[in-house]
């Protein structure tokens, strides 16, 4: 779990206390806020599993290159150059990853109402595509 996990499911169940407060006391524009944040909040969640898969694959990526630089100590310096080249890449990857992750993150939370409907289109195609055939 890390920082992006808390704070995206804080935002979404803020987003849905929000909402029915709205639905309560009949103001739209707190429900919007609210739909908003339910959004924003299940993005972040998302962008936090993703962070943690991306740490899980480059940990057995490091762990494999470490077993296979043990099992071939022998096969010379071209091998573990190799292996370290692999090993940046991997690491400028996923910097590039988180980078481009909180660049997104930034323009959603700057477009809200674009991002609220993008996010609806999309529940709405999956929901559409997930549908039992008649």
């Amino acid at each position: 779990m890390n920082r992006d996990h808390l704070e995206g499911g804080v935002r979404h169940l803020r987003g849905r206390i929000k909402t029915a407060t709205g639905a309560v006391r009949g103001r739209a524009g707190d429900q919007f806020d609210g739909a908003y944040d339910q959004a924003a909040g299940a993005a972040q969640y998302a962008y936090g599993e993703a962070r943690d898969r991306v740490r899980d694959l480059r940990h057995g990526g490091e762990n494999l290159l470490e077993e296979g630089r043990t099992r071939f100590r022998d096969a010379g310096a071209r091998g573990h150059a190799l292996a370290d080249e692999a090993l940046e890449r991997g690491q400028h990857y996923r910097e590039r990853a988180v980078r481009h992750g909180r660049t997104l993150a930034a323009r959603a939370d700057e477009n809200r109402g674009t991002t609220l409907a993008l996010v609806a289109a999309v529940a709405f195609g999956l929901g559409w595509l997930a549908r039992p055939s008649r």
